[in-house]
């Protein structure tokens, strides 16, 4: 079998599905590269993979023929933990918002729950390196991944975008999937699932090798378990496709595209 070029997302919510894809051998057939979730959807865009675990705002701007091909994704029931609007002042004072630039869905969903959930009118304001440092005042700022781990401290209000759709929608939130813009058989998608359902199964060893990489208050256990939720099941599945509904309604309206 010829190897498969994938992209896929180096936050620590990936780990568990990577290191099933190392443990079971799968990583052998794959030429994988790690990056931010803006990139991992770009390249599958522009064809540079065939396989990419994307940020799901990514969907409607693929080909038709594009196809969700895991039954895992990176997903939440409901606090998230790494999708936070980060504040010095509580919500009603913020007047403008740096849209953090790694990620289409985060953003994408930030400015849904502002304006359907929150009624929140504010500027949004596309961010670069550096912007986390501007975060002050009425200015507040979207940040996610393990940025959001280093830096949830620094602020006074925090706001988890995984509680906030749970309270809008009373739905689960899926942030990333597998998908594939080009045909892959079914003993390899099989061979897929199998892989990350081992890495799942061995969470805590997984958990146990990156807990020194981030400080002790931190619980990698903890947030791989209970924040975030791998199985794309049906409730994540309805959840989807409300989210992609919503992305639909506004593709005329006020909600701005970033960066993928």
């Amino acid at each position: 079998m010829s190897t498969i070029k994938a992209s896929a997302v180096a936050y620590l919510n990936t780990k568990p599905l990577l290191y099933g894809l190392q443990k079971t051998g799968l990583l052998d057939q794959i030429d994988l590269s790690l990056d931010i979730p803006s990139n991992t959807a770009k390249k599958l865009l522009n064809g540079e993979v065939q396989l990419g675990l994307v940020p799901v705002a990514v969907l409607p701007l693929l080909p038709t023929n594009y196809r969700i091909v895991s039954n895992y994704c990176i997903g939440t029931e409901r606090i998230v933990k790494t999708v936070c609007l980060y504040s010095q002042v509580p919500l009603r004072q913020i007047k403008r918002i740096y849209l953090d630039h790694h990620s289409r869905t985060s953003v994408q969903l930030l400015q849904l729950l502002c304006e359907k959930y929150w009624q929140l009118s504010v500027d949004f304001l596309p961010a670069s390196e550096g912007y986390i440092q501007q975060i002050e005042g009425d200015t507040a700022g979207l940040i996610i991944g393990d940025r959001a781990i280093q830096y949830s401290s620094q602020f006074a209000y925090e706001y988890d975008l995984g509680i906030a759709w749970n309270d809008f929608t009373q739905l689960p939130f899926v942030f990333a999937a597998w998908v594939s813009i080009a045909p892959l058989s079914d003993a390899f998608i099989q061979q897929l699932n199998q892989a990350f359902q081992t890495g799942i199964a061995h969470v805590l060893q997984v958990a146990t090798q990156y807990q020194p990489q981030y400080s002790p208050h931190f619980d990698v256990y903890q947030y791989l378990t209970k924040n975030i939720h791998y199985h794309l099941d049906k409730p994540k599945k309805k959840a989807l496709s409300l989210f992609l509904n919503y992305l639909e309604s506004k593709k005329q309206g006020r909600l701005s595209a970033y960066n993928c």
